[in-house]
């Protein structure tokens, strides 16, 4: 079985749970991911969120594009001296 076929093959629920798992760097029997789980966990995910259309707001690391500097902001930068 190739990756495409395994990620083809997630339902939604495994998606979530290792998402979840990513996000705490723990697997659900509570063991801790290492490095090279974490990137291959995150590859999977993306290529899943892609593989399934996906919103561009509903996948990982999405940030719009108005989030880091609005014109229409109305917070007031202070100055400390």
């Amino acid at each position: 079985m190739t990756v495409d076929e395994l990620i083809k093959a997630m339902t939604p629920e495994v998606f979530q749970n290792m998402k979840s798992s990513l996000e705490l760097s723990r697997w659900p029997d509570g063991r801790k991911m290492d490095k090279e789980q974490k990137v291959l966990c995150m590859e999977a995910l993306i290529r899943y969120e892609e593989m399934t259309n996906m919103p561009a707001e509903k996948r990982i690391g999405y940030m719009e594009a108005a989030c880091k500097s609005s014109k229409d902001d109305d917070t007031q930068t202070l100055t400390i001296k």
